[in-house]
């Protein structure tokens, strides 16, 4: 199996960014940066109005598009083509699996050609169904448009949905009359996008985004007030903590969670009283982390306390919650990291891993037995949805693997019986029997095993001379599933093989793989990587020099860390959205990220040594005159998790910087922010556009 050759064409000249020395001394050490003018002084307003960016900016970002675009001139009729295969095998008119509430069944649907869902909803029983709201008609004249929530009322009455229009993240919330179809006056802007609503269905909780876009304060709107005179309830003072809202499955309390990287504080709300003050379950103790259930007179919570690395369950009175009354019921056991916990009327629900896959235990709540759901491959990818229902004998799973499409099956806990509810449909075909999924273990320099999860066609030649797009990520606690994903096979088809390496900084094989792989460790996560390409090669999987890297935000960084640390490895890396300029937005406290970020990589402002630990790895200040490989960077104007100007920078030092290799080009979605195009299809042009670059990477640009 060969690839199929691209047209080639002369690149012409790369722009090239003006050096404007900027010096700042940090602990004592000078440091010189040529291209921090490319952040916008008003870049707060940009978020809001990219119309308000710097002429000058925007024209250097504009020449990199106009470059981009050059250096695939002639693939045009190429990427269509993928496009075309990739969207073949989409169900457009696809749906969600209707999810009982009451009277009705919600759910999720597309109509041919259409690129935003639809929200609908069906009596219980069956029978015609209802559309509430219509993504593709609330995306005309909108460049970006990003569906948020759409949570019904209890009273199925009314429809609190959200979306943001800019890329920005900044979520205006709505309410609609589901009588009428219409939206009330109710319009609240600046939020994260999802409401709680209050049982008696009058109003709702919903998280506001202050200025710098933090997540800082919960509100409660009562339907028909004024947006403006919302109650504040809750309101985090620390810059570090980031604040969420959830819901017990029972549906009796609010939860109020503040939280960073490592530390979590959870306070209920009693959901069915309008007037409710928050109440602590336990105070934020560093390193404490517990995410919080109900179930009955009892609290069933998920923690790390008392040194269980892989979390435990344990269980407290609601009516004196904190840690001093935290009894086991689910004990700690090492290597087993628990994920997330369910409380239904009568069964516990967890989904646990173990060697990097996944299962899910059934525990009966009169008997204490237990029960579970795994699978036989090498490698999956296994999950459960909470649904709307407390008292019910039902979960839904879903399952898939590399190979096999995905699944969703209806369990039912008193009799075990399952029900396949849907199965993920490839309209243009696909037999799993084509393809062979398999596990590999890398071997870091330390000595860990890194697990690899691999997908090729069957009948490649494993002997070296398959090109390779090697996926990683490798931070946050983050594990990457080996899912079924559609797209891929358009590269696996071209004999492509395609690998994820679960990388130290998830949590794959537990609590542990994730500290070894984040601040004074941070370096694990990218040797990590390396390894695993050694390892593909070493395995006749590839070899040296026919990989492609791909990753994205903090999985981009590891793109531009290996990509200094060992440019001989790889044809091409694929960087989406990187976090590449790592020391300077670590030591910027008014951008959105920062200080949640600093449990993630330290505080190089106030900690000398991750000063020092940031500077020896942080991607754009370790640019070196070396031959660098093909780089290709996807960013957003808009996007406030990743700002624009980190890849701008990036791309401008490697050019000035690199003594051959490339070309590196940078593609910058003006109208969109972190998640790219917000569109289904429109999202798989920018995926098209990183195969083609996949491809004519192995293939040299033409040189």
């Amino acid at each position: 199996m060969t690839l199929e050759r691209l047209p080639t064409n002369a690149l012409p000249p790369a722009p090239v960014t003006p050096a404007r020395p900027y010096t700042f001394e940090v602990h004592g050490v000078r440091i010189q940066d040529d291209y921090a003018w490319l952040k916008a002084e008003n870049w707060k307003e940009v978020l809001k109005n990219p119309a308000a960016l710097d002429p000058a900016i925007r024209e250097c970002l504009e020449r990199e598009n106009t470059y981009a675009s050059e250096a695939f001139a002639g693939t045009e009729d190429f990427q269509a083509r993928l496009v075309a295969e990739m969207r073949g095998r989409i169900k457009e008119d696809d749906s969600s699996v209707p999810q009982p509430d009451g009277p009705f069944a919600y759910f999720t649907r597309y109509r041919d050609g259409g690129q935003h869902p639809l929200v609908c909803r069906q009596p219980r029983d069956g029978g015609s169904e209802t559309v509430m709201l219509d993504g593709d008609r609330e995306a005309e004249g909108h460049a970006f448009f990003n569906l948020g929530g759409a949570d019904h009322s209890p009273d199925h009455r009314l429809l609190a949905w959200g979306s943001d229009i800019k890329g920005s993240e900044y979520f205006t919330l709505r309410v609609r009359d589901l009588g009428t179809g219409k939206d009330l006056s109710d319009e609240v802007p600046q939020t994260s996008g999802g409401v709680v609503w209050l049982n008696d269905s009058s109003g709702f909780y919903y998280v506001e985004l202050d200025e710098n876009h933090r997540p800082v304060r919960v509100r409660r709107h009562l339907i028909g007030t004024d947006p403006a005179q919302d109650r504040t309830v809750y309101e985090e003072k620390d810059p570090g903590f980031f604040v969420k809202l959830g819901v017990t499955q029972s549906d009796a309390f609010v939860l109020i969670e503040a939280s960073d990287h490592e530390t979590s504080e959870v306070w209920l709300l009693d959901r069915s009283d309008a007037a409710a003050t928050p109440r602590l379950v336990e105070a934020r103790t560093p390193q404490l982390q517990y995410d919080v259930e109900h179930h009955g007179d009892s609290l069933i919570i998920l923690t790390n306390a008392d040194g269980a690395e892989d979390f435990k369950i344990v269980t407290a009175p609601v009516a004196s919650p904190g840690r001093a009354h935290w009894k086991d019921l689910v004990p700690y056991r090492p290597g087993t990291m628990i994920l997330s916990v369910m409380a239904l009327a009568r069964y516990l629900v967890r989904l646990e891993r173990e060697n990097a896959n996944p299962r899910i235990v059934l525990r009966e709540m009169a008997t204490g037995r237990e029960d579970s759901i795994a699978f036989d491959e090498e490698a999956y990818s296994l999950g459960f949805t909470p649904g709307y229902e407390f008292d019910t004998d039902v979960i839904r799973y879903h399952y898939s693997s590399l190979t096999t499409p995905g699944e969703v099956t209806d369990y039912d806990l008193r009799t075990g019986e399952r029900t396949l509810r849907k199965r993920q449909e490839v309209p243009s075909g696909h037999d799993p029997a084509d393809y062979v999924t398999r596990r590999l273990f890398a071997t870091a320099p330390d000595g860990e095993q890194v697990p690899i999860s691999i997908l090729h066609r069957r009948e490649i030649a494993v002997d070296g001379s398959a090109p390779c797009l090697l996926y990683g990520y490798g931070s946050y606690g983050m594990s990457m599933p080996a899912s079924f994903r559609t797209g891929i096979l358009s590269l696996v088809d071209r004999g492509f093989v395609y690998a994820i390496a679960h990388i130290r900084g998830g949590t794959e094989k537990g609590w542990r793989w994730y500290l070894d792989g984040k601040r004074e460790k941070k370096t694990n996560t990218f040797k990590d990587f390396i390894a695993c390409g050694e390892a593909l090669a070493a395995a006749g999987y590839t070899s040296r020099g026919r990989i492609v890297a791909h990753g994205g935000s903090a999985g981009g960084m590891l793109m531009g860390a290996v990509a200094n640390m060992a440019p001989d490895l790889f044809a091409g890396i694929i960087a989406e959205v990187p976090f590449v300029d790592v020391l300077n937005t670590m030591l910027d406290a008014d951008l959105p990220l920062t200080p949640p970020e600093w449990p993630e990589w330290g505080n190089p402002a106030a900690d000398e040594g991750a000063f020092s630990t940031i500077l020896a790895y942080s991607p754009y200040d370790n640019v070196k005159p070396q031959a660098y490989p093909a780089i290709l960077s996807l960013a957003g104007l808009t996007d406030p998790r990743v700002t624009y100007w980190e890849p701008a920078k990036w791309v401008a030092r490697l050019r000035a910087t690199m003594t051959g290799g490339g070309p590196i080009l940078l593609r910058l979605n003006m109208d969109a922010g972190h998640g790219g195009a917000a569109g289904r299809f429109d999202r798989l042009e920018e995926v098209a556009l990183a195969y083609t670059f996949a491809i004519k990477s192995i293939e040299g640009f033409g040189r």
